[in-house]
């Protein structure tokens, strides 16, 4: 309740917020980058417990954007979280607040949490979800064909990081993909790509860098199409008032 009131009186009030702080100068194309360095709030809140109940309340200002299911928009604009590593979450939230990673559109919100706990309840909370089976993937007449090749590109050099079912690997910090919507994977792949997500893993820069558009497509087909075993649910009916 708090967070939804919270985000209620921010809107209604009109305010303003404080622009994101300057992107760090330290980004992938420099040779002090460090893509997961030591200390910070990130460590901090990786070394607390998360409180799923706690999370929940966090949790609902960003269900305005995300959804409160976590599944996000299948447009592609706000990404599917439910079931996501906690701590990629925590990573993901902690570079935004702090300039590692640049995104303006989530950097108001990321901000309203007041300290690492509240990254670790967050985090735990949108991990404890199931993934959508509904969610954006590729709709284009040749479909069959786009997958097919983008199985065969990421099994040639994506699933040892992100593995078979795209559950990723929580202790690397690779995240979850399945569930993901198509447009999502695409438009973060493609910045990656071309050098426009700062916070990127240097490894997956090395492979991706050589992929042409098409290809980065048949990816993106494949890793939409994906379904993680037990991980996965279909939305639940909404309840009677």
């Amino acid at each position: 309740m708090k967070a939804s009131l919270l985000l209620i009186g921010l809107l209604s009030a009109g305010v303003v917020f404080a622009g994101p702080p300057a992107p760090h100068k330290d980004g992938i194309e420099s040779k002090n980058y460090k893509w997961n360095a030591e200390g910070g709030e990130k460590m901090e809140a990786l070394q607390k417990k998360g409180n799923v109940k706690n999370g929940e309340e966090v949790y609902e200002i960003c269900g305005a954007c995300h959804l409160p299911s976590g599944a996000g928009r299948a447009d592609g604009t706000f990404p599917q979280l439910a079931g996501q590593h906690s701590t990629v979450l925590i990573k993901q939230m902690a570079d935004i607040r702090s300039g590692e990673r640049d995104n303006p559109t989530m950097y108001p919100f990321a901000s309203t949490l007041t300290d690492p706990q509240e990254l670790a309840d967050a985090a735990a909370y949108i991990q404890s979800l199931c993934i959508p089976l509904e969610h954006g993937k590729y709709e284009g007449s040749d479909a069959a064909l786009m997958i097919a090749k983008g199985k065969e590109l990421y099994e040639k050099e994506c699933l040892e990081c992100h593995g078979k079912t795209g559950e990723g690997n929580k202790d690397k910090f690779y995240p979850v993909i399945a569930g993901q919507h198509y447009k999502y994977l695409l438009r973060q792949m493609t910045e990656i790509r071309d050098g426009k997500r700062r916070n990127a893993n240097p490894d997956m820069v090395k492979i991706i860098k050589k992929y042409d558009d098409q290809q980065l497509i048949a990816i993106s087909a494949y890793q939409s199409s994906m379904v993680m075993p037990g991980a996965m649910c279909k939305p639940k009916a909404a309840k009677k008032k």
